[in-house]
């Protein structure tokens, strides 16, 4: 067991999320499912928590019901190696295939950030006229893409 894991309150839909996230990220999958008993406050047999790992890292759902909800001050930060997984995660996730700067929102409610590891790298550079177009580049846009962020970088 990890020593911090995220945690996240959904109404009803904690399993189906896992399992639905289990399908998008390799080397993932569900840990443990734990269902309400008779001493409530859910459901005899529904779904309380489920336990479950997103490759590598471990997450607990739970249905806590409709009290709080998801918003963009939380969102989990994806590093892709390719422009591939950058379009394969940003079409998984979001909702409305819409975000801005990498950020979309799935059918949840929450935030991920989808982002090409050298994206990094370039904003980062010792140049600050490199780092600043790169910057410009991804403000305008909603999927990252790396073709652009990187003549954006080369630009003379």
């Amino acid at each position: 067991m990890q020593k911090i894991r995220p945690f996240l309150w959904f109404d009803k839909e904690a399993e189906e999320a896992a399992n639905f996230y289990t399908s998008v990220f390799p080397n993932s999958r569900i840990v443990e499912v734990s269902r309400y008993t008779g001493a409530g406050p859910g459901p005899d047999g529904s779904v309380t928590t489920v336990t479950f790992v997103l490759d590598g890292q471990e997450f607990i759902a739970l249905n806590g019901g409709p009290h709080f909800r998801f918003n963009e001050a939380i969102s989990f930060f994806v590093s892709c190696d390719s422009q591939e997984e950058v379009d394969l995660l940003w079409q998984a996730l979001s909702a409305d295939g819409r975000g801005q700067c990498g950020w979309v929102k799935d059918r949840f409610g929450v935030s991920w950030q989808i982002v090409p590891r050298v994206l990094g790298e370039m904003l980062h550079d010792k140049d600050p006229e490199r780092s600043r177009r790169v910057m410009q580049a991804m403000l305008r846009m909603e999927k990252l893409d790396i073709a652009a962020l990187t003549a954006a970088y080369n630009e003379a």
